[in-house]
């Protein structure tokens, strides 16, 4: 890290061959983080590889992420605090623990009454090989 990045860089982060957070202990760094928070919320990368992100969201009360689609499995997990998300015209309210899993291309939206943290992973399809020529 150096005192312009707050963060070690992603090519240092996921270049380990295997990894353990403390989710409460990353949602507090995010916090403490000098840098301006984006619309209400902060955000980090832990893990991407092969098509599978992980990422961890801290949202200030009030905070949202826009309406939004992926080609990937989306997984959305409450860390701390509640979330409601819209999910293919479906409303789910999540807390502490809860899990909502979307297929791919699934339209969704988070928001935050109070503070949450949550856990999103999406899992892209591998891409197809090209074919071998004889």
């Amino acid at each position: 890290m150096t005192d312009e990045r707050p963060r070690t860089a992603p090519s240092e982060r996921f270049a380990a061959e295997h990894l353990a957070f403390d989710l409460h202990a990353e949602a507090a760094a995010l916090e403490a983080e000098s840098t301006p928070k984006q619309h209400g919320h902060r955000q980090k990368t832990l893990f991407k590889n092969s098509g599978r992100t992980v990422a961890l969201f801290v949202l200030d009360p009030g905070a949202s992420l826009a309406e939004h689609a992926t080609s990937g499995i989306v997984t959305v997990q409450a860390i701390e605090g509640e979330v409601d998300v819209t999910a293919g015209g479906a409303e789910y309210h999540l807390r502490a623990g809860m899990l909502l899993v979307m297929a791919p291309g699934v339209r969704h939206d988070v928001r935050a009454q109070s503070r949450a943290v949550f856990l999103l992973q999406v899992s892209l399809a591998p891409k197809p090989s090209a074919p071998q020529n004889p």
